[in-house]
């Protein structure tokens, strides 16, 4: 046990104050940014005291960017990307731990590595797939000769196409497999007594009734967590919704950040820009404020 003295306190608290300090600046920056005028932001240095300009920012930056529409993109991205997530590993994990088949350590595994491969090294073969959902089946449909079937003996030429650019669907669905969120799950539901499983079963129950009635309202607080934390992430997409989307009715608040920096005047727009990136990360923010109780309960839960 590591003995508590005055000095290793002050070593603590001087830690974390600094930490704090470091974690901080950059919110700070923006803040005052946000209320400087265009000549005060592009000042070297820039000035350290808040200025009145905050509100002139807020709507230049709301009008230029279209933030009605697109934080409302945003929100259904966002909402739709943690609700499949959430769905789609609580399922995953209630297979992999209360259905006993062959291999389910091992698919496991194959998902859980699947976190080495972030979203930046695949995203050409989603883009890919997502250019044309059907594609796999068309070359299975190519090479083992059905194609070639059809067009001889139908006279019928097989073309599978389903593009998914430009759309809440393909926005949404290559997002939507997660393996954090099953590894959450599925160490929760191992601290789960087997002895519910039985009982449910001995009522008659089936293994979806079980996983409605007894796990789901058990996991609600995973499900809080996991949601704020797949809510966040996927509020803060830049690449992928920057490149399946080439119409603007579908673009996201994030993306829109690259239009508030340039200036009819020479210089960039940085106190415009710091202002729309104050209203674009309040959403997310004020989520973790209103979730903190469920989302704490919800990590702690996983670890006992």
């Amino acid at each position: 046990m590591i003995e508590r003295t005055p000095v290793f306190n002050f070593i603590c608290y001087a830690i974390l104050v600094l930490g704090l300090i470091i974690a901080l600046l950059p919110f700070a920056i923006v803040i005052i940014a946000s209320t400087l005028d265009i000549a005060a932001v592009n000042t070297v240095p820039m000035p350290l005291t808040p200025s009145t300009h905050f509100w002139e920012n807020i709507q230049t930056a709301w009008a230029r960017a279209d933030l009605g529409t697109k934080l409302l993109n945003s929100l259904i991205f966002a909402a739709a990307v943690a609700a499949g997530k959430v769905i789609l590993s609580a399922m995953a994990a209630f297979s992999i731990v209360y259905f006993r088949f062959r291999g389910r350590q091992f698919i496991f595994w194959i998902i859980f590595i699947t976190l080495m491969l972030p979203l930046e090294v695949r995203i050409v073969p989603t883009y890919s797939i997502a250019a044309n959902a059907l594609q796999p089946f068309q070359t299975i449909f190519d090479y083992s000769g059905i194609s070639w079937l059809f067009a001889h003996i139908f006279g019928i030429e097989i073309k599978l196409e389903w593009g998914l650019l430009n759309s809440y669907t393909g926005l949404v669905l290559p997002l939507v497999a997660t393996a954090t969120g099953t590894f959450l799950y599925r160490q929760f539901y191992l601290t789960v007594p087997d002895e519910l499983a039985e009982a449910t079963k001995m009522d008659g129950a089936g293994a979806i009734r079980f996983f409605k009635d007894v796990l789901l309202p058990l996991s609600r607080p995973n499900m809080i967590a996991l949601f704020t934390i797949m809510f966040v992430w996927a509020w803060n997409q830049y690449l992928w919704p920057l490149l399946i989307t080439t119409d603007p009715k579908f673009g996201i608040a994030v993306t829109q950040l690259k239009t508030l920096i340039p200036s009819e005047f020479g210089l960039p727009d940085w106190n415009v820009a710091m202002a729309g990136t104050l209203i674009i990360m309040s959403p997310p923010l004020i989520l973790v404020i209103l979730m903190q109780r469920w989302f704490v309960r919800g990590l702690i839960s996983t670890e006992k």
